[in-house]
């Protein structure tokens, strides 16, 4: 099971590595995604089935499949290329968009509805908890002056306004971790997360695996928990797999991944 597909290119791998009969479930939120995957696999077939959900009920994905068990499940984390390319969507501080920030547009909370709604010390303890932004204060002081904000362009002045830019990071934008911590909130993904890995002994065969990659420390801490609290799992990384050099010159996004994977321990006799 490919738990995040976005536009199938892992799933692709996994298809060629499982040649010429295993079989793919590409589950991923995001309907677009889902067509742009179904397009670029289709000669694979009757090998792949996509699924239209959150795998936060991963394991009522599989019932409803009629799959009890799978051999493997990788989830590959946060935000795709696909949805920050869009500006539409509402993912990306680069482009001007409106602030929409939804991995599956059919939910009804925006990214807007939190900055525009929350109070100032609401909003300033989401930066913190996720974007673990240390200028979440005045962040998010300069958010409620400025409100309503609507667009991404808005938001990133908000941000520009009230952190020194003496202090602007140097290798990321310094409205990075405000849209980050606005997208893990609007789509739950932490909660998400949780719920998911703690089916992950129910949906896998014994001797199955989980790869999990994850782009920032407050996933990464999940999903360590988890591999390493559940007797059903044992934990194959005992650190996170980081990306070699070679790979983060090929794809700069790769320099923030880490990955962990673990193995569901044989059934008790």
């Amino acid at each position: 099971m490919d738990a995040t597909v976005g536009a199938g290119g892992h799933a692709e791998r996994l298809l060629e590595a499982s040649g010429p009969s295993g079989r793919v479930v590409g589950i991923d939120r995001d309907p677009e995604a889902l067509e742009v995957a179904r397009h670029r696999l289709a000669r694979f077939g009757g090998r792949l089935q996509l699924v239209h959900g959150n795998f936060a009920v991963l394991k009522m994905l599989l019932d409803k499949l009629g799959l009890r068990e799978v051999d493997g499940v990788l989830f590959d984390l946060g935000v795709s290329s696909l949805q920050l390319q869009r500006p539409e969507r509402g993912f990306s501080f680069q482009l001007p968009g409106p602030l929409d920030m939804r991995m599956d547009p059919g939910q009804e909370q925006t990214a807007a509805d939190l900055v525009n709604r929350l109070s100032e010390v609401e909003l300033a303890d989401l930066l913190r908890r996720y974007g673990e932004e240390s200028f979440a204060r005045r962040i998010a002081r300069s958010i409620v002056r400025r409100r309503p904000l609507h667009t991404t362009t808005e938001l990133v002045e908000a941000v520009q306004a009230v952190v020194p830019r003496s202090r602007w990071p140097r290798r990321l934008h310094v409205a990075t971790r405000t849209f980050q911590a606005l997208r893990i909130a609007t789509n739950r993904e932490l909660e998400c997360l949780e719920q998911a890995l703690g089916q992950l002994p129910e949906v896998l065969r014994p001797g199955g695996r989980a790869v999990v990659i994850s782009f920032h420390s407050l996933e990464d801490r999940l999903v360590k928990r988890a591999f390493q609290s559940d007797p059903r799992l044992r934990a194959l990384t005992r650190k996170p797999v980081r990306a070699s050099a070679e790979e983060v010159r090929a794809n700069p996004r790769a320099r923030s991944a880490r990955l962990r994977a673990a193995e569901r321990a044989e059934a008790s006799p």
